[in-house]
């Protein structure tokens, strides 16, 4: 039986007209090692994605390079057909080589094929919500993107997709893709170390606009802070529970997609989030990024 999703921590949001739980799920850690290939445990990946649902979450996040196609099919077989209320968010514009790199493929030509691939893998007619990536492996390049993203409104015109988004993008990119077309979220990586967007974030909330953090303790470099770690000493939590609700209390836009191939630990990221930082707790986590 789902729990209603108002448990959540941090209520829902709406994505266009969309609404989604604030507390999500990444779906990344589902591939193999580096995102490459198909998971080690199998009925496990599908357990976490039923387990997600169950707890009432409508916000999954993914991308069809994840495998690649790995992660797409596993949430099709885990979750087809979907339920009106779960929302798939997944984004275009790199793929993978043999080496495990994210080269980027934003041509219009790669793009049409990505969301075809993502709509066939996903066993959707229509994408709830396509993020245009950009930059590159190291972070946001500064560049262009009207071709890449005029591509993504053709192919909403036709109905494929239902709202737009960017992800690993400058705010001058933000700013030029809004005067293409209207966005419903911006992906990219922030953190309490990482707070270079904080000036975005709170413009994006004052539109209506989601902003949605990836690596939330620092990705494939983690976090190491004697302030964070301290609060969770004295909160009894696991520094990552921290970093999470910090993210929900920084600003109402900010949707969290934690991800994680265990079902015990998607439980403990829910149950983490539902901590509450007091005013000092803030404070000191405030400095780290500072």
């Amino acid at each position: 039986m789902s729990t209603p999703s108002a448990s959540l921590p941090g209520g829902n949001w709406t994505l266009g007209d969309l609404s989604v739980t604030r507390f999500g799920y990444g779906a990344m850690q589902l591939a193999g090692p580096w995102v490459m290939g198909p998971p080690a445990d199998r009925d496990g990946a599908l357990a976490v994605l039923r387990e997600a649902v169950d707890l009432g979450i409508t916000h999954i996040d993914t991308a069809d390079a994840y495998g690649p196609h790995i992660t797409n099919q596993l949430i099709r077989e885990a979750l087809h057909p979907y339920s009106d209320s779960l929302h798939i968010v997944t984004k275009v514009g790199a793929t993978r080589d043999e080496e495990g790199g994210w080269p980027p493929a934003r041509t219009p030509q790669d793009l049409r094929r990505a969301v075809q691939e993502n709509l066939e893998n996903l066993g959707l007619e229509t994408l709830d919500v396509v993020n245009l990536r950009l930059g590159d492996a190291q972070g946001p390049q500064p560049g262009p993107l009207a071709e890449a993203f005029e591509t993504l409104v053709e192919l909403q015109q036709q109905g494929l997709i239902r709202h737009l988004g960017v992800s690993n993008a400058t705010t001058e990119q933000v700013a030029e893709a809004q005067a293409i077309a209207p966005i419903v979220c911006v992906q990219n990586m922030y953190n309490l170390a990482h707070r270079q967007d904080d000036e975005l974030i709170g413009e994006l909330a004052e539109q209506g606009i989601a902003y949605v953090p990836f690596f939330p303790l620092g990705g494939f470099n983690p976090l190491q802070s004697s302030a964070l770690t301290a609060v969770a000493t004295r909160l009894d939590a696991t520094p990552m529970s921290v970093a999470l609700v910090w993210l929900l209390q920084r600003s109402p836009n900010i949707l969290l997609i934690p991800g994680t191939s265990s079902v015990a630990h998607l439980h403990e990221n829910v149950a983490g989030a539902g901590l509450h930082l007091s005013d000092d707790d803030l404070a000191e986590l405030d400095k780290i990024g500072r």
